[in-house]
Order: structure tokens, then C-alpha cells, then sequence
């Protein structure tokens, strides 16, 4: 059984910073995408961040671009997101995914599997 969990968020001033980690376990995430996403209240859920199978590719949404890196250590099957500058419009649940394919996706229906999310919040 795969088992995808996140942990890292909390409650951060803007101009803030924080960490997130994802750990997968069930399955060797090294041979496929990973993917962060977050959903704020009473809206859809969003692309955030990817990385692909090796990490050599990421994309990012047009909003994070310069203040969020994602990276992955294959060796721990652990993804991370550091967010820098963080915004009051950056709140939100942040959920980690695996990818149905080695090369990073940024639709929802192309992740199979999902952790819980983190709760993220920016204070102004």
C-alpha cells in the first residue's frame, strides 16, 4: 500500500519561509514525477510545483516562480518544497502527489497517489 505524507507547514508572517517534506513509502518514487499542489478554501486545487523521476526537470505556476523550489532525494523517497517570501495568497492546504509517469505532469487527474496536505498560513 502507497503512503504518501507531508508534514512542514504551520503559520508564518509574510516575508516568511517554510519547509515542506513529503515522504513516500509502498513504492519506489524514484521512478516516477512528484508533485505539489494546495487547495485554498473555496477553491479548486492547484498546480503548485514538479519535479520529475530524476530532477532534472521542474515547472513551476507562474505565482511561486523565484520564491518556491521543489527538489527530491530518491535516496529517502522524499520530496521537498522550500518556499521563501511567502504571501497571505499563499495559504493554503498544500497536498504532495505521485505522478502516473516518470516526466512531471501539472493536471490533478494525472496523479495517483495523494497524501493528507499541510496546513499553510501567511499572516500579513
Amino acid at each position: 500500500q502507497v503512503q504518501v505524507v507531508e508534514s512542514g507547514g504551520g503559520l508564518v508572517q509574510a516575508g516568511g519561509s517554510l519547509r515542506l517534506s513529503c515522504v513516500v513509502s509502498g513504492r519506489p518514487a524514484s521512478r516516477y514525477a512528484m508533485g505539489w499542489f494546495r487547495q485554498a478554501p473555496g477553491k479548486q486545487r492547484e498546480f503548485v510545483a514538479a519535479i520529475s523521476w530524476n530532477g532534472g526537470s521542474t515547472d513551476y505556476i507562474d505565482s511561486v516562480k523565484g520564491r518556491f523550489t521543489i527538489s527530491r532525494d530518491n535516496a529517502k523517497n522524499t520530496v521537498y518544497l522550500q518556499m521563501n517570501s511567502l504571501q497571505p495568497e499563499d495559504t493554503a492546504v498544500y497536498y504532495c502527489a505521485v505522478c502516473r509517469t516518470p516526466g512531471f505532469r501539472v493536471r490533478v487527474d494525472e496523479y495517483e497517489y495523494w497524501g493528507q496536505g499541510t496546513q499553510v498560513t501567511v499572516s500579513s
